[in-house]
């Protein structure tokens, strides 16, 4: 993260999230490591625990980033046998999508609100994991502010 610089600006989210380079370890257990995002490492004994863990990483490190006003790095494509993408929480994982687009747009949180017809404090908490939790109603008003499309997806 960027040592408490507070204001800089988020990289377009990437909706298929991050990718993780996940080694195996000759004393056993995989060693998970995101290359995009410094310091984001965790671990597993199995691939399956280490993919787990993983997802639990990542979302602990959007969202202490996010809290700080820290820039969030753009994920960029990786290939190879050690790589899998790894998609956050969907309570980081909203709230980021928000934050990258009405930066992408180059609006402060007081226009957005005052677009939606809502207070800034309220606007505020649409961006801030743990405590976004938009009706689709207002997602459906912040897609029109925002340029944000919202698909859902059957399993």
């Amino acid at each position: 993260m960027n040592g408490g610089r507070k204001g800089s600006t988020v990289a377009a989210s990437n909706s298929g999230g991050y990718y993780a380079r996940i080694r195996k370890q000759r004393g056993g257990g995989h060693l998970v490591e995101f290359p995009d995002l410094p310091g984001c490492l965790t671990e597993g004994d199995s691939l399956r625990e280490a993919l787990e863990n993983a997802r639990e990483a990542l979302s602990g490190w959007l969202f202490v980033a996010i809290k700080h006003g820290d820039e969030i790095p753009a994920s960029r494509i990786r290939r190879g046998r050690d790589y899998h993408q790894v998609v956050p929480d969907l309570d980081v994982t909203i709230p980021l999508a928000i934050l990258s687009a009405r930066k992408r747009r180059g609006l402060t949180q007081q226009q957005v609100a005052h677009a939606l017809g809502i207070s800034q404090q309220a606007y505020r908490k649409l961006e801030m994991p743990g405590r976004s939790n938009p009706t689709l109603k207002t997602l459906e008003r912040l897609g029109g502010v925002l340029g944000l499309e919202l698909r859902l997806k059957a399993a």
